[in-house]
């Protein structure tokens, strides 16, 4: 995507992704609030009451827009926690000054060091590590996860 805003001003790069992320980020809020709202009477119901929908809203619910804004750091959590904020019908007063400094960093972020992480993962530069580092974190998530699951089937202490 780089390529595309080659020779392009900081500022108007910039001004391209913090437009780019509040438009994103809302139309994944009124999309969470519309399904919410007329989804539970429609063959989607099913998949509202999903367990990561269910964890979203629960995360959203108590600790509400701090986690709207930190979401914009991460990939694949940020959709999850908008849909759900919309689905919590969390007031417009608290959700949009949360998704403009989301918005901001956002843009800050893949304005600044994103293009180079872009670039050097293309070129080749970073597999080694990659991998190296994807292959450690699936070993720790898969551990975590057992780990998880037996002590949950263990038996409580009386």
């Amino acid at each position: 995507m780089d390529h595309l805003v080659d020779g392009w001003p900081y500022a108007a790069v910039f001004a391209l992704f913090f437009a780019s992320g509040v438009a994103r980020s809302h139309l994944t809020y009124w999309a969470g609030r519309g399904l919410r709202h007329g989804g539970g009477r429609s063959r989607l119901a099913g998949h509202l009451d999903r367990p990561v929908v269910a964890r979203a809203e629960g995360v959203v619910r108590r600790l509400g827009a701090p986690v709207v804004t930190l979401s914009f750091l991460t990939v694949g959590l940020q959709t999850a926690v908008n849909a759900a904020a919309g689905s919590l019908r969390m007031p417009m007063s608290r959700y949009l000054p949360a998704t403009v400094v989301g918005s901001l960093a956002w843009a800050a972020l893949y304005t600044t060091v994103g293009f180079a992480v872009a670039r050097a993962w293309v070129d080749g530069l970073a597999w080694p590590w990659a991998v190296g580092g994807l292959a450690a974190v699936a070993l720790l998530v898969a551990t975590s996860l057992a780990v998880g699951s037996r002590l949950r089937r263990r038996p409580a202490a009386v």
